[in-house]
């Protein structure tokens, strides 16, 4: 990946930090991780603090290893997500943005069973004219397509997707 999708993806992540800075209660609760998936998936930055968090810098090359991305997502969330217990309330439910600007080039459907397993809230991005829009539809019907959207759209459906978030979880602490 190179020139506008790479672009694409790191206006979305800014665009994402800068919509939840505005909101007090992300800033208290929200906390990141990045993985990102070429020949290799790998986590650039563990779960961090929504405060503490810079963005690292994003390159992308080769292959499109997506199924082993979600196989280490969810390693992460296993490790990394505080699980609720007697003492905790635990995480809310993690919010996962797969960004792509392709096709996966490995076998990714036992790992995505896995993910669905832990029940995630999944945005797929699309970032660039090769991108299989229909397998993002078919693993979340939240798609949001970074080549044509403008910051402002974007900021709009990010801060829609936290509120959903927020609303859900502070139902379900009722």
């Amino acid at each position: 990946m190179y020139g506008e999708p790479i672009e694409s993806i790191r206006n979305g992540i800014q665009v994402l930090i800068s919509a939840l800075r505005t909101d007090p209660q992300a800033l208290e609760t929200a906390y990141l991780s990045v993985i990102v998936y070429d020949t290799v998936a790998r986590q650039l930055l563990p779960l961090t603090d929504l405060g503490s968090f810079l963005q690292p810098p994003i390159e992308a090359s080769g292959a499109s290893s997506f199924g082993a991305a979600i196989k280490l997502l969810c390693s992460k969330i296993d490790k990394e997500v505080l699980k609720a217990g007697p003492d905790n309330k635990g995480d809310w439910k993690p919010m996962v943005f797969i960004m792509t600007d392709g096709h996966p080039s490995d076998k990714w459907e036992d790992s995505f069973e896995e993910l669905k397993n832990r029940k995630v809230i999944m945005i797929a991005c699309s970032a660039g004219f090769n991108v299989n829009d229909q397998l993002l539809k078919k693993l979340t019907p939240n798609l949001v397509d970074l080549k044509t959207a403008s910051q402002r759209d974007l900021a709009v459906f990010f801060n829609w997707n936290t509120q959903t978030i927020y609303g859900s979880s502070k139902m379900n602490n009722i």
